[in-house]
């Protein structure tokens, strides 16, 4: 790959991977809830999860979904509906920690297959395997060059973002502060919903 192909691909993976969305605020908001070390299950299955959806899409399956406009429209619609009933979990979760099984929570396997429903990860997996994958020839070792390095941007934005949320677990400590932290997270998710629905 030409180096003017991959600098255009760091930026554009940048803009991408750091700006607010729903993987970024769920990192920030379980490391804020149960701790960085619980929340890397999350960090950690973003990257692969999304990993196998670029996979996917480089393979052909960004052009089964636009051939399919229904069944886009149901994957669409499915991952917003997830999106705003995770954002009511997180709006009504006011204590650190884990005791309680009905707190708003995600594992590895559910945060895998939120990469699946999430409108920003299709996006981003359609325009990189488009633009930087199957544009041009040899398509193996295009794929063995940007699909690691997309996802360590993947594990590098949402780690960081988790240790804000982590760093901020001494404050949100006291008084009604957590409630009001996961209610504005919670409102980022709908907002991104919103602006996501008219895409």
């Amino acid at each position: 790959m030409p180096w003017t192909e991959l600098a255009a691909l760091l930026v554009f993976a940048s803009a991408m991977a750091f700006t607010p969305g729903p993987n970024t605020t769920l990192s920030a908001a379980l490391a804020a809830n149960h701790g960085l070390r619980h929340a890397m299950r999350f960090v950690v299955a973003v990257p692969f999860g999304w990993g196998l959806l670029l996979l996917g899409c480089a393979l052909g399956l960004g052009a089964l979904l636009q051939a399919a406009p229904v069944l886009a429209g149901l994957l669409k619609w499915a991952g917003l509906s997830y999106m705003l009933w995770l954002a009511w979990k997180l709006a009504q979760s006011a204590t650190l920690g884990e005791a309680d099984p009905r707190r708003f929570d995600i594992n590895f396997a559910k945060g895998v297959a939120l990469q699946f429903v999430n409108i920003k990860a299709w996006m981003n997996a359609l325009m990189i395997s488009a633009g930087w994958v199957t544009v041009a020839e040899p398509f193996w070792p295009r794929l063995a060059l940007v699909l690691p390095l997309m996802m360590a941007y993947g594990l590098v934005s949402n780690f960081t973002y988790a240790l804000v949320g982590s760093a901020l677990r001494g404050w949100l400590a006291h008084g009604t502060r957590l409630l009001w932290f996961n209610r504005s997270l919670s409102l980022v998710l709908v907002a991104t919903a919103a602006w996501m629905a008219v895409l």
